[in-house]
Formats: structure tokens, C-alpha cells, sequence
């Protein structure tokens, strides 16, 4: 019979710091989500997007409720999900609020053009899915907002960037 190791004693109840820890060990794809609105164009970076539909074509990012992207993109009903090549490490970064570049200054970092929507779509993203807003859900500290792909961008080639271990790497 062979036994099962497992590295992390189970809990019945995981706090905050526990949860963090454990998701930092899942690997995801990095993306820079955009929109543009009456307060100009302004992003973020996100791990939190996945595909729900291929009909219609619909993905879904969550964002921090507090978030002025959040604010901006259900002002102006539409965003891009940009998702970053690996050459990409420090735009994710400036969009991340981790260089001390802030609002229009982030778009002079890459190359950026508009699809369908008129959303800030970076021209070497592997893959931007323009979106209209759908729908938005409120979960815990995060609003899940659901976008109808209206256009599709990006270079297509490269490795990807993925966030693991609380750090940038390729894939």
C-alpha cells in the first residue's frame, strides 16, 4: 500500500495568511487588465481571469472592490485583458503598483492601440480579449466581472508570464 505525503497539514479552517500561502503555490497567468473612460486610461494587473463561455465568447476577471480600474471599467462598460508575454516582467510590475509609475504615465512603458470597444489593447499581449460589461457579482472582498469578448488582439507568440511562489516567471 502505498502511503501519501502530503507537505501541508490539513485545516479545517484556513485563515487569510494560510489561504495566501497556499494559492501562491498555483501558477497563473499574469494579465493586465485596461479600460478607458472619462478619467482616461488606467489598468491593473490580474491573475484572477478565466474563460466562461466560447458562446458567446465571455471571460471573467475578479477585482478588488475598492479598486479605481473596478470603478473605471463599470463607468465606462467595457475592458481588455491583455495576457503578458515573459519579456513583459515590468509592465506587470508598473501595473501592479510596484514601480511607482502611476495613471497615464503606465501606458508610456508598452505599445497600446484600441480594438472593437475602444479599451487600451497592448499591440505584443499573446492574447487581449476586448470586452463589453455584462454583469458584475459581489464575492467577499472581490467583484467578479463578466465581459462579452467583442474583438480579439495580441501578437500570439513567446512564453507566457505566470505569478508562483509571490514572483514573475516564463513559461
Amino acid at each position: 500500500m502505498t502511503k501519501t505525503v502530503h507537505p501541508l497539514p490539513p485545516l479545517d479552517h484556513p485563515d487569510a495568511h494560510a489561504f495566501r500561502d497556499a494559492m501562491a503555490r498555483v501558477a497563473s497567468a499574469v494579465h493586465v487588465v485596461t479600460t478607458d473612460g472619462p478619467g482616461g486610461r488606467i489598468g491593473l494587473t490580474a491573475t484572477a481571469v478565466a474563460s466562461v463561455s466560447d458562446s458567446p465568447p465571455t471571460v471573467l476577471v475578479c477585482i478588488a472592490r475598492g479598486s479605481r480600474t473596478l470603478a473605471a471599467i463599470e463607468a465606462s462598460g467595457v475592458f481588455c485583458v491583455n495576457t503578458l508575454p515573459e519579456s513583459l516582467v515590468d509592465l506587470a510590475e508598473i501595473f501592479a503598483s510596484r514601480r511607482g509609475i502611476e495613471g497615464e504615465a503606465r501606458f508610456d512603458t508598452a505599445r497600446w492601440g484600441r480594438l472593437v470597444t475602444g479599451a487600451p489593447v497592448l499591440l505584443d499581449a499573446i492574447s487581449a480579449f476586448d470586452c463589453r460589461l455584462v454583469t458584475t457579482h459581489d464575492a467577499a472582498s472581490h467583484r467578479i466581472v463578466i465581459g462579452e469578448v467583442a474583438g480579439l488582439g495580441g501578437a500570439g507568440r513567446g512564453a507566457g508570464l505566470i505569478y508562483r511562489h509571490r514572483r514573475f516567471s516564463a513559461v
